[in-house]
C-alpha cells in the first residue's frame, strides 16, 4: 500500500493507543519501503507477553487506566539518566501545593554533598489519581555529579521514593590511536582455529597465541571474536554461539586443561589418563568439513574431572572462593541450571521437562544441590577456570602491545530455557520470542527463539541485568560488539504461535542503555560497536554516533539505490569490513556460493535464476564502484575470475580510504577460504558455526604457523596502507 502513516480512525482506537503507551508499535516500514500496520491479534498477543490484558475492551479500558494511574501515581520514574557535566532535570509528580525535596546515595554508599534545587509544580494539566489531583514539578542533578550508578531519594510531604540514577558520560570517547585515524584488527570465529594442541576445537589459550601472534607478526590491535557466552554443561553444545544459556558468564568448553595451574599437581597416573583423552581427539584438528564440539566435550570434560579432583593450594582455593562471592547470584544459578542438566538431562519444552515443573526455589532443586554438591562446586570451577583463562588471554593481547585486545561479541538474547530464563523468569517476556522481519537477505523473516527482555522490567529494576552484562564482558576485553544493536531501540517480538512475518516492534529506552554503554566503556577505557545492518532506521546511526559508538560498515551493505557507496563517503564513526559472519568469505561470494547455497536448501521464495540474476547485478555494482575509484583497472573488471584475487585485495585496498574508525580483515579471506559460517533461516540444514579454518583447496590451516603465510601477511600489509 501507498500510505505511510496510520489514520486518524486507527490511532484513535482504545487498542493502539494501549500498545502505543506502551512502546509497542503498531505498524512500520521494512526495508523496501514497504509499509505495514500491525494486526489486532498480534498486538493482544504482544501485549499479553508484556503481562498486559488486552483481551476485550473492557480489559483494554482498564489496562490504559492502570499504566496512568500508575505513572501519574509514582513520585519519580523508577530509572533516571543523567549526563556527567550537565545539569538534568527530574519530573515528579506532586500535589498542587507540594514542593518536593531530594538527596541522592552514591554508588559508593556516601551522601552527595552538592545542592539539589526542587522546582513547583509547572503549570502542566492535573491528573486524578486516588482522588487527588497530581502535577509535574522537578528537580534538578547538577552537573558536578560524578558518574556512577546512584540512587535518587525524592520526597513530597510525608512519602519518600527512590530512583536508580545512572550518571554517565554523554559519550564515549574516541581512543586516542582513533581520533586521527584508525586501528585495524582481524576477525575470526575461535572454535573454527585450531592449533596442534588444541582438543580439536580452538580454546582460550589458542586465543592467547591469536592476539599475540597477530600484533606482533601483522601490526594488528584487536581481534573481533565470535561470543564466548555461556553454554550446555553436557552434549549435544548448541553450536550457535548467538544462542547461549547465559549471557553474563564465560563458555568453559573453551578451557585448555593443560594450562590450568592445578594440572601441574597431577600425578603420573593422572596426568597419563588425560594425555590419553588429549590423544583421542586429536585427529579432530586436522578434520576439515566440521568442528565437532561434542566428541572434544567427551573428552575434555573427563580430562577437566581428574584436575578438578585433584584440589587446590591454599591460595588458589582462596581465589576460587573470592571468584564465586564476586560472582554471586549469576554463578549460582548457571551453577545450579548445568547440575540439574547433568543430572536430570537436556533442558527441553515439553511440560514435564524440569525446567517447567521446577523453579529455582524447589525442594527438588535444593535436594539436588545437597546430593550433588561435588558437581555443583565443579560447575562453578569450570567457570573460575574459563574465566581466568580468558582474562589471561586479554591480559597477554596487552602485554603483546595491542591497544584493543578482544572485541568481544554479545548475543541479543538468550536460549529461551537457560539459566538467566529459568532462574530469572521476570526479567523476560512470556509468550513471545526475538527475530526480525523479511527483508532482502531473508525474504521470510527469522525467529531466533529468544526470549526478549522486559522493558517494563528493565525499567524497574534499574535495569541491572543489563548493566552487569556490560559489565562483565568489558572485564574481559577491551572492545564490546553489540549483536543487533537496533535491539537497545526496538525488537521485532514474535508472539507464541505465529510466523517470523507476523510479529511487532517493541520499543525500548535506548538513552538509558546506551548510557550504560558508555559508562562501562568509560571506566574499562574501551570501545563499543553496535552492529546495525538489517532493517534499521537512519536515526539509529545517528544515534550511535552521538554516543562515541561505532556501528558497522560492511562493503557488500553498502549500497544506495543499486550502486555502491565510494569508500569514501563511508561513516566514521563505524567498524569497516568486506563482509560478516552470515555471507561467505570473499572469495565464495564472488562465486556465489551463497545463491547456490539459498538454492540447495530451499530458501528462496521465487525463482533460482531471479535470484541469481540479482546476485550478479550486485556483483557487477560492486566492480563498477571499485573500477570507478581506481581499486581495480578494466582487464580486472572484465576477466574475474582470473583476477579473484586482486578483486578481493582492491576490496580490502578500499577501507583504507574509508574514514572508518576501526577496520577488520577476516581471517577466512586471508586463506581463502569460501564457506560461509551461517547461513541465516537454517538450523541442521547447514553446519552453521561447525565449519573448521581450510584454505581455497580444502586444506586445514593451523594456528601455529597460520601468521606465517604469505597470504595472510599479504592481506595484513594491505590492512597496513603498505600495498
Amino acid at each position: 500500500m501507498s500510505e505511510r502513516t496510520e489514520s486518524e480512525e486507527r490511532l484513535a482506537r482504545p487498542l493502539i493507543q494501549l500498545a502505543k503507551l506502551t512502546g509497542i508499535a503498531t505498524s512500520y516500514v521494512g526495508m523496501s519501503h514497504d509499509y505495514h500496520e500491525i494486526e489486532d491479534d498480534v498486538l493482544v498477543a504482544v501485549l499479553g507477553a508484556l503481562g498486559i490484558d488486552a483481551s476485550n475492551d473492557a480489559a483494554i479500558k482498564q489496562s490504559i487506566r492502570q499504566i496512568l494511574d500508575e505513572r501519574h501515581g509514582r513520585l519519580v520514574p523508577y530509572t533516571v539518566l543523567h549526563n556527567v557535566g550537565s545539569e538534568s532535570r527530574v519530573l515528579v509528580n506532586v500535589g498542587m501545593t507540594d514542593v518536593p525535596s531530594a538527596t541522592i546515595t552514591l554508588e559508593n554508599g556516601q551522601e552527595y554533598q552538592g545542592e539539589i534545587l526542587p522546582d513547583a509544580g509547572d503549570g502542566s494539566a492535573a491528573y486524578l489519581v486516588d482522588g487527588q489531583f497530581v502535577v509535574t514539578a522537578s528537580v534538578a542533578i547538577p552537573a558536578d555529579l560524578p558518574e556512577g550508578y546512584h540512587t535518587l531519594h525524592v520526597t513530597v510531604g510525608d512519602r519518600t521514593e527512590d530512583a536508580t540514577l545512572i550518571s554517565a558520560p554523554a559519550k564515549v570517547e574516541l581512543l586516542d590511536e582513533m581520533k586521527q585515524g584508525h586501528l585495524w584488527g582481524w576477525m575470526a570465529q575461535l572454535y573454527s582455529l585450531r592449533s596442534a594442541k588444541s582438543w580439536g576445537v580452538g580454546d582460550f589459550v589458542d586465543l592467547a597465541n591469536l592476539l599475540k601472534d597477530a600484533k606482533r607478526k601483522t601490526g594488528a590491535d584487536f581481534t573481533l571474536i565470535n561470543p564466548v557466552h555461556a553454554a550446555e554443561p553436557v552434549s549435544p553444545l548448541t553450536p550457535s554461539p548467538y544462542l547461549p544459556i547465559s549471557r553474563s558468564l564465560v563458555n568453559f568448553t573453551y578451557i585448555r586443561p593443560e594450562a590450568i595451574e592445578e594440572y601441574k599437581l597431577l600425578g603420573a597416573e593422572s596426568l597419563s589418563e588425560i594425555r590419553e583423552l588429549f590423544t583421542s581427539v586429536e585427529p579432530l584438528n586436522d578434520q576439515t568439513e566440521i568442528v565437532d564440539r561434542d566428541a572434544m566435550w567427551h573428552a575434555k570434560m573427563q580430562a577437566l574431572w581428574i584436575i578438578f579432583k585433584a584440589g587446590r593450594t591454599a591460595e588458589r582455593q582462596r581465589a576460587f572462593a573470592d571468584f564465586c562471592e564476586k560472582t554471586g547470584e549469576d554463578l549460582e544459578a548457571y551453577a545450579t541450571w548445568c547440575l540439574c542438566y547433568d543430572k536430570w538431562g537436556a533442558a527441553e519444552g515439553t511440560p514435564d521437562n524440569w525446567t517447567h515443573r521446577f523453579t529455582k526455589d524447589s525442594p527438588e532443586v535444593n535436594a539436588l544441590r545437597e546430593q550433588f554438591p561435588d558437581t555443583l562446586n565443579f560447575y562453578r570451577w569450570l567457570e573460575w577456570i574459563a574465566t581466568e583463562q580468558l582474562d589471561r588471554a586479554q591480559k597477554s593481547a596487552r602485554e603483546a602491545g595491542m591497544r584493543i585486545g578482544v572485541m568481544a561479541d554479545m548475543a541479543v538474547g538468550v536460549h529461551p530455557l537457560g539459566s538467566e530464563a529459568w532462574w530469572y523468569p521476570e526479567r523476560f517476556a512470556k509468550g513471545a520470542t526475538v527475530g526480525a522481519p523479511p527483508d532482502m537477505f531473508n525474504q521470510q523473516g527469522q525467529d531466533w527463539s529468544q526470549p526478549p527482555l522486559n522493558p517494563i522490567a528493565l525499567n524497574r529494576t534499574g535495569y541491572k541485568a543489563y548493566r552487569d552484562m556490560v559489565h562483565n564482558m568489558f572485564t574481559h576485553a577491551g572492545a564490546v560488539r553489540i549483536d543487533h544493536i537496533l535491539g537497545l531501540f526496538r525488537l521485532w517480538w514474535i508472539p507464541s504461535g505465529h510466523k517470523a512475518n507476523d510479529g511487532a516492534y517493541v520499543h525500548y529506552d535506548s538513552d538509558v542503555m546506551l548510557g550504560i554503554l558508555a559508562l562501562e566503556a568509560s571506566r574499562a577505557d574501551g570501545v563499543v560497536v553496535g552492529e546495525d545492518l538489517g532493517v534499521v532506521p537512519e536515526y539509529v546511526a545517528s544515534s550511535l554516533s552521538s554516543h562515541g559508538l561505532l556501528g558497522c560498515a560492511v562493503e557488500w551493505f553498502e549500497q544506495f539505490d543499486g550502486k555502491f557507496r565510494s569508500p569514501t563517503d563511508w561513516r566514521e564513526y563505524a567498524l569497516a569490513s568486506v563482509n560478516t559472519h552470515d555471507l561467505p568469505p570473499a572469495a565464495g561470494y564472488l562465486e556465489l556460493e551463497h545463491v547456490k547455497l539459498r538454492e540447495r536448501l530451499g530458501l528462496l521464495e521465487g525463482p533460482a535464476e531471479d535470484f541469481e540474476r540479482s546476485a550478479m547485478a550486485e556483483q557487477d555494482a560492486m566492480i563498477s564502484m571499485l573500477l570507478d575509484n581506481g581499486y581495480i583497472n578494466k582487464d580486472e573488471a572484465v576477466d574475474r575470475k582470473t583476477h579473484e584475487a586482486d578483486i578481493i585485495d582492491a576490496q580490502y585496498r578500499a577501507l583504507n580510504d574509508s574514514p572508518c574508525k576501526l577496520l577488520a580483515a577476516s581471517i577466512t579471506d586471508a586463506v581463502g577460504e569460501k564457506r560461509t559460517q551461517n547461513q541465516p533461516g537454517t538450523n541442521n540444514e547447514y553446519p552453521n558455526w561447525r565449519i573448521p579454518l581450510a584454505d581455497g583447496n580444502g586444506n586445514v590451516v593451523k594456528l601455529d604457523d597460520m601468521f606465517d603465510r604469505s597470504d595472510v601477511q599479504h592481506l595484513a600489509a594491505i590492512m597496513r596502507n603498505e600495498r
